[in-house]
């Protein structure tokens, strides 16, 4: 959207409740978030993981995450989109190492450095004074490339494939299968195919890394899918089951209905206070607050 800064920073109560979303989604834009305080789980895909502050986690464009039974959540969002990078090419390489480590922690020297970083941040985007987006870029580096350093950044993907064993391989690959567009409309026995395994092995490595079966999962993103158009689209809920993967408009009724507990209708007009969340995808910061 030409005239919109593709960066925003926010606490998670100015950058909106959607910042602490309980359920599954994705974005088309970069995630950071810096977490001073709170108690629960984070799932980022498919790893799930505690919270223990003070923590660095960095989220990649099209990957699910959600909030679980988090309470007293208190930290720091930046969001921003690639075009944000074209000062500093190289950030793209860090984002990819950090986003195969996305939970850092940080002791208490690393935790203040950062805590003054990202609030150095804040008040160039709360002010917008001249050169304010130069200066942005620049600290949005320098916290890149601290990051890196953490303890835990620098491990190549190829080392974490090795110590996590390849059961956690076929899961997070099971995870990023069904993630993609039409991936959710698959069998399990076909996702086993693609991947190379049997089902068996498919079944036992999933359960294994997330506490779920194939089948709950795949049940799971085409609910998260059905979701977001009922969301952010004007389709009909027939529309909206053909994109879903379902030919029968009825079935895909009593399904939503039995993963959700409402109808896709009661889910659309219950959804309307949270369309910011796909537009914020233009990351437009009014769009971002609450």
């Amino acid at each position: 959207m030409p005239g919109i800064l593709p960066f925003a920073i926010g606490s998670f109560d100015t950058i909106g409740p959607l910042s602490r979303a309980d359920f599954p989604h994705r974005h088309t834009f970069h995630e950071i978030v810096y977490v001073t305080g709170g108690a629960g789980h984070h799932v980022v895909d498919l790893t799930r993981l505690p919270l223990l502050p003070p923590q660095l986690c960095v989220i990649s464009p099209g990957q699910v995450h959600y909030w679980e039974r988090a309470s007293g959540l208190r930290g720091w969002v930046i969001l921003f989109t690639d075009d944000f990078l074209l000062a500093h090419p190289e950030d793209r390489q860090l984002l990819r190492r950090l986003g195969e480590r996305p939970w850092l922690r940080l002791d208490g020297a690393e935790a203040a450095r950062l805590r003054a970083l990202v609030r150095e941040m804040r008040d160039e985007f709360d002010q917008r004074d001249e050169g304010f987006i130069s200066v942005l870029q620049a600290h949005l580096h320098v916290l890149l490339t601290r990051a890196v350093r953490l303890p835990g950044g620098r491990r190549a993907a190829a080392e974490t494939e090795l110590e996590a064993g390849r059961a956690s391989v076929v899961a997070r690959e099971f995870a990023q299968l069904i993630a993609r567009p039409g991936g959710a409309e698959l069998s399990v026995s076909a996702c086993a195919g693609q991947l190379g395994v049997t089902v068996g092995y498919l079944a036992e490595a999933v359960k294994q890394s997330t506490g779920r079966t194939p089948g709950r999962l795949i049940r799971a993103a085409r609910t998260l899918e059905a979701k977001r158009l009922l969301a952010s689209t004007e389709l009909t809920v027939r529309q909206v089951a053909r994109h879903a993967g379902f030919a029968d408009p009825a079935y895909f009724c009593r399904f939503f209905r039995r993963e959700t507990g409402v109808s896709p209708g009661e889910f659309r007009r219950g959804s309307q206070g949270i369309h910011h969340v796909h537009r914020s995808e233009s990351i437009d910061p009014s769009d971002l607050s609450a």
